[in-house]
């Protein structure tokens, strides 16, 4: 795969989407007192799926790599936040919520797992 100028543009497009549909969800479900962050435990969790299944169409060979790199890089990069979600869990423990912290850590890497697994399990 060779990055054209036309793949890296199509690359930064999707990323660009992906934030936006961050974006939307974070504003949909923001950060409420005595929840957990569900925005961004959504973005994380769908995008785990999708890249999931995207992985698992392109090993074999029904998705061609340069739209995995589409897809994985740019859509489920722009889409997923590593960052966000430290922060709104280091919030959580500055906030004296230690239990929800480390039940943001949980859920969201047990899900984000669970789901990036289940969808490279059903497209290969």
């Amino acid at each position: 795969m060779t990055l054209t100028p036309l793949l890296a543009v199509t690359v930064l497009v999707a990323g660009s989407l992906g934030a936006v549909v961050r974006y939307l969800l974070s504003r949909a479900y923001p950060v409420r007192p005595g929840h957990l962050p569900g925005g961004i435990l959504i973005v994380n969790v769908v995008g785990s799926a999708i890249a999931g299944v995207a992985i698992g169409l392109a090993e074999r060979a029904a998705l061609a790599p340069d739209w995995r790199l589409v897809i994985v890089t740019g859509f489920c990069g722009g889409l997923t936040t590593f960052s966000t979600w430290s922060v709104e869990t280091i919030e959580l423990v500055d906030g004296g919520r230690w239990r929800a912290a480390v039940l943001n850590v949980l859920v969201t890497l047990v899900l984000g797992f669970a789901a990036a697994g289940a969808g490279y399990l059903l497209a290969r």
